[in-house]
């Protein structure tokens, strides 16, 4: 089992990556993880930015957002860091930033559009647009979150309307992963919904039943 040092170091570097690969821009977004072997998290204070996170820049909370150790504020997306922890075992971190491609295209779409194979492979399905119609999950919303984990268990992300993506992972350094697969598919469906309609042209997505398709020949 990792320390918890060994997971505060990743922290920082899969936030110092996000920052870098422009999933977020100055200090907002947060970036959170398991405390090893417990329920509790390891996550970003409010108003600290991704690049200036080291090893000692994190609290712990319980998965509602209360301190266990540390005196700065929590992220304002506690909640949602910790309603994920609890209805999807598998995360171990997650990543949460507002990157612009992903917050553009989901002006437009329920779910992010894929018009390459990759996207769906390695985020385990269509990323969807979850109707959440305010700046942040409230616990009114917490639902939302426990039904897309009942439906699609596997799905590695999701996006919040005009506010950002949310990738998990089996790690700090995965989820960051995931989040720049997010926001390389919103690139991909930017440029191509954009180029296509300049050349009076419309590319077909992936379809759900493209998708099941390939699942089902995998089980063969």
């Amino acid at each position: 089992m990792k320390t918890l040092l060994n997971v505060k170091r990743e922290l920082a570097l899969a936030a110092h990556r996000a920052y870098t690969r422009g999933i977020q821009s100055g200090n907002g977004g947060n970036v959170s993880a398991r405390v090893p072997g417990e329920d509790l998290m390891i996550i970003k204070p409010s108003g600290g930015s991704f690049i200036d996170c080291d090893e000692n820049s994190w609290i712990i909370t319980d998965f509602d957002g209360n301190i266990v150790e540390g005196n700065a504020k929590p992220s304002g997306e506690a909640l949602l860091h910790g309603t994920i922890y609890k209805y999807n075992p598998s995360a171990q971190a997650i990543i949460h930033g507002h990157a612009p491609y992903t917050n553009t295209i989901a002006y437009f779409h329920d779910r992010l559009p894929a018009y390459n194979y990759h996207s769906l492979f390695k985020l385990g399905g269509f990323t969807r647009v979850l109707d959440v119609p305010k700046p942040g999950v409230t616990k009114d919303e917490v639902h939302l979150i426990k039904e897309l984990y009942e439906e699609t268990p596997d799905v590695k992300a999701f996006i919040l309307p005009r506010h950002g993506l949310v990738a998990v992972g089996k790690d700090p350094l995965d989820a960051e992963h995931n989040a720049e697969l997010v926001e390389e598919t919103a690139q991909v469906a930017f440029m191509t919904e954009l180029y296509g309609k300049s050349k009076g042209v419309t590319i077909p997505e992936l379809t759900d039943e493209w998708w099941q398709s390939y699942l089902e020949s995998k089980k063969k």
